[in-house]
C-alpha cells in the first residue's frame, strides 16, 4: 500500500513503539511468547515448564492457606478432589488444545474460528475480559502475597506492618520496569526460580511430614475432629466436592502452559503448519507440571492442616496467605525461613512477569486485529504501561488483600477452563470421536458446575470479571469507531486481466463506476454508464471499468484485497472485489492504480438513499451505508495532498 511521507518520530516514541512495524505483519507477532524467530531454536520442553511453573508452582505460596480458609479440617480432602479433576478434567482438556492450537493462540483461537460475525467478535472479547481478570489478577495477587511474606518475616514484620499496600504497588511497579526495559527470554532466571523454589517446598514438606509422624496425637486428633464433625466419608466427600469452587486457585498455569508452546523446541523435522514434536513435547510438559504440583498440593494441605492452628490461617493470622513460610520459620528456624520468604517472593513476583507475558501474548492477537485498539497496541512498551496502571488501580481497590482477590482470580481460570473444555468437545465431535467427545462434555459439564458454584459463593469475581468485559468492549467499540475511516486494506493483490484493464487505462484517463452488482445483465451496466455520463455531463467517447465489491465479513477490520478482472457480456470491463468494506476496498484500489500507473484515477458514485446518520450506522456495523462520502473520507486521512488523492464524483 502506499504511504504517506511523515516527519521522523522522537526518539520516545520510536523506543516506545519498538517492533511495531513487524507485529503488525501477519505471523509477525513479537510479544514475549510470539514464536521464536528462525535462528532461535526453542528450548527443551523441561526448561520450558518452569517458564510457565513460576505462575502454576508459584500457588503454593498461598493455595494451602486458601485451602485450609476454605474447607478447614477438610482441606486435604478437598485438595484430593482438585488433584483428581487436574488430572483427570483439566490435564486431557489442554493436551487436546496443544493438538489444536500448537501457535500459543490458547483456547480462545479455537472458539473464534466457530463463530464470525459480530456475535464471534463479542464472544471473544467477553472471554478476553476474564483472560484479562486471570491474569491481571495474578500479576496483583502474586505481588500481594509477595509482600505478605516480605512482612510476616520476623525480622522485618515490626518495620514493614503497615506497609504492605505501598510494597506491593512498588513490585508492581517494578515488574512493569522490566518489560519497559525489554523482556528478554527469562528461562534460564525461571529455571533457577523453580528449581529453587520446589527444592525448598521438599524440604518443608519433609519436615512436616516428619513432625507429623513422631507426633502421633496429630493424625489421630485430626481424624477424629474430622470425624465429629462430618460424620463419615461420603459426608466428606460431599463437603469436599461442594467447597472445590473455592480452592480452584490450583488449577491455574494451564492456559499459560499453552501460551508458552512457541518456545518449546520440538523435532528437527517440525514445520510449522505441523509441529508434532512440539506438541508432543508440550504434552510431557503440562503432564509433568500438573503431576509435580499434584504431590506438592497433597502434600502441604496436609502437613499444615495438622501442624498450623486453625485460627493462625483467618485474615491476620500468621499463616494467611503464607502457611508454607509459617511451617518453615516454625520448624527449621528463621534463617532457612529467611531464605523460603526470599524465593518464595521472587517466585510469586516472577509469575507476576509470567501474566504480564501472557497478557501481552494474548491482547494483541486480536483487538488490533479487530479496529478495537489504537495501532500503537501492537507494541509491548504502551501496553506495558496500560497493563501496570491497571494493575496500581487493583491493588488499590483490594488493599493488597491476598484473600479477598481469591474470587476474581478463580473466576477468571475457571472461565477459561471451561471455555477450553467447550472447544475441545466441539472439536472432538467435528473430528467424529465419540468417545472423546462424551469424554470432553463431562468435563465441560463439571468445570461449568464449578464455574457457576464460585459465582454463587463468591460473586465479587464475576463482578470484577464483568468490569474488565464492558472496560474492553467499550474501549473496542469506541477505538473502532475512531478507526473507522482509516484505511486498513493490508495488501493488493492484481490478477492478470485486472492488471491487463489498469495497464490499458493509464494512456488516458482512469474512470471507474462503482457499482453494486444486482443482476449483472447486459441491460444494468449499459443503464449505469448512461446514468454517470448523464448525471456527470460527460461525452459519450469516455470509456469506463466497473469495480463491484462483494462484502464478506464486516465485522473483519484489517485484511487483505484480491482484485479480479472479467469482461461481461463481451463488452464491459469489471473489476471484482470482495471486502469487510466497500468503502475502504475501492480506496485501496484507488491508490494502488495510482502509484501503479502515475495517474489520478477517478471513480464515480450515485448517492446512496437514507439519512446520513442511519447510512453511517450501515458503514459501521455492515460495511455499506454511504459509499461515496465514506471513501472519499479514507482516501482523504490516507492521502493529505490533495494534487495526489484519488478523484471522487458522486451524481
Amino acid at each position: 500500500m502506499a504511504t504517506t511521507e511523515h516527519p521522523p518520530p522522537s526518539r520516545l516514541r520510536t523506543w516506545m513503539l519498538q517492533g511495531l512495524s513487524d507485529m503488525g505483519r501477519s505471523g509477525g507477532h513479537t510479544g514475549p511468547h510470539a514464536a521464536p524467530k528462525a535462528a532461535h531454536k526453542g528450548q527443551p520442553w523441561y526448561r520450558v515448564m518452569c517458564l510457565t511453573g513460576v505462575d502454576y508452582f508459584s500457588t503454593l505460596g498461598y493455595q494451602p492457606g486458601i485451602a485450609a480458609l476454605a474447607a478447614g479440617l477438610l482441606s486435604p480432602v478437598a485438595t484430593i478432589v482438585l488433584v483428581l479433576v487436574t488430572l483427570a478434567g483439566a490435564l486431557p482438556v489442554y493436551r487436546r488444545v496443544a493438538e489444536e492450537s500448537p501457535h500459543g493462540e490458547g483456547s480462545i483461537s479455537m472458539l473464534e474460528r466457530l463463530l464470525s460475525f459480530w456475535q464471534g467478535k463479542l464472544f471473544v472479547l467477553t472471554l478476553l475480559g476474564f483472560a484479562a481478570t486471570d491474569f491481571l489478577i495474578t500479576i496483583t495477587l502474586s505481588a500481594a502475597d509477595a509482600s505478605t511474606h516480605l512482612v510476616e518475616n520476623p525480622h522485618l514484620t515490626s518495620t514493614l506492618h503497615d506497609k504492605q499496600l505501598l510494597i506491593t504497588l512498588i513490585l508492581v511497579a517494578l515488574l512493569g520496569a522490566v518489560f519497559l526495559k525489554g523482556f528478554l527470554e527469562a528461562i534460564g532466571v525461571a529455571v533457577a526460580l523453580v528449581g529453587v523454589y520446589l527444592t525448598l517446598n521438599v524440604v518443608v514438606v519433609v519436615v512436616g511430614m516428619w513432625h507429623v509422624a513422631t507426633a502421633g496425637h496429630v493424625i489421630t486428633d485430626w481424624s477424629s475432629a474430622l470425624t465429629a464433625e462430618h460424620g463419615n466419608v461420603f459426608a466428606m466427600v460431599g463437603v469436599a466436592l461442594l467447597v472445590f469452587p473455592k480452592l480452584a486457585l490450583g488449577l491455574s498455569g494451564f492456559e499459560t502452559g499453552v501460551a508458552v508452546m512457541p518456545h518449546v523446541k520440538g523435532d528437527d523435522a517440525d514445520t510449522e503448519e505441523h509441529p508434532r514434536g512440539r506438541i508432543r513435547d508440550t504434552k510431557k510438559l503440562l503432564t509433568t507440571a500438573a503431576l509435580i504440583m499434584s504431590v506438592f498440593l497433597i502434600a502441604t494441605s496436609f502437613i499444615t492442616t495438622l501442624l498450623i492452628p486453625e485460627k493462625d490461617f483467618e485474615s491476620g493470622g500468621p499463616a494467611n496467605g503464607r502457611a508454607l513460610a509459617y511451617l518453615a520459620h516454625e520448624y527449621l528456624g528463621n534463617a532457612f525461613g529467611t531464605v523460603y520468604d526470599v524465593s518464595t517472593i521472587a517466585i510469586l513476583w516472577f509469575a507476576g512477569a509470567s501474566a504480564m507475558a501472557g497478557l501481552l501474548n494474548l491482547m494483541p492477537r486480536y483487538l488490533p486485529r479487530y479496529g478495537m485498539a489504537p495501532h500503537w497496541a501492537r507494541a509491548v512498551r504502551p501496553m506495558v504501561i496500560v497493563f501496570t496502571l491497571i494493575g496500581f488501580l487493583v491493588t488499590w481497590i483490594f488493599d493488597a488483600d491476598v484473600d479477598a482477590q481469591g474470587g476474581a482470580y478463580a473466576t477468571g481460570v475457571l472461565v477459561l477452563i471451561s471455555s477450553a473444555a467447550i472447544a475441545v468437545t466441539i472439536a472432538a465431535r467435528k473430528a467424529g470421536q465419540r468417545g472423546w467427545t462424551i469424554g470432553f462434555a463431562v468435563i465441560s459439564a463439571v468445570f461449568l458446575y464449578v464455574t457457576v458454584a464460585n459465582v454463587i459463593e463468591r460473586p465479587d469475581g464475576v463482578k470484577i470479571g464483568a468490569c474488565f468485559i464492558a472496560g474492553i468492549i467499550l474501549v473496542s467499540l469506541l477505538s473502532r469507531l475512531a478507526r473507522a475511516f482509516e484505511l486498513r486494506v493490508t495488501s493488493v493483490t492484481v490478477d492478470a486481466m485486472a492488471e491487463r484493464f489498469i495497464r490499458d487505462m493509464a494512456s488516458r484517463r482512469i474512470r471507474f463506476i462503482a457499482n453494486e452488482p444486482d443482476q449483472r445483465d447486459k441491460a444494468e451496466y449499459r443503464d449505469k454508464i448512461e446514468q454517470i455520463r448523464a448525471d456527470n455531463d460527460m461525452p459519450e467517447q469516455e470509456d469506463f471499468v466497473f469495480v463491484e465489491v462483494t462484502v464478506t465479513d464486516p465485522s473483519e477490520f484489517e485484511s487483505g484485497l484480491t482484485v479480479r478482472g472479467e469482461v461481461l457480456h463481451n463488452r464491459y470491463r469489471v473489476l471484482t472485489l470482495e471486502s469487510s468494506s466497500i468503502s475502504n476496498a475501492l480506496a485501496a484500489l484507488l491508490l494502488h492504480v495510482r502509484d501503479r500507473t502515475g495517474c489520478v484515477p477517478h471513480i464515480y458514485f450515485e448517492w446512496t438513499e437514507g439519512g446520513p446518520f442511519a447510512n453511517f450506522l450501515r458503514f459501521f456495523l455492515f460495511g455499506q451505508g454511504e459509499v461515496a462520502p465514506v471513501t472519499r473520507e479514507v482516501l482523504r486521512e490516507a492521502e493529505p495532498d490533495r494534487a495526489r488523492r484519488p478523484r471522487v464524483h458522486t451524481g
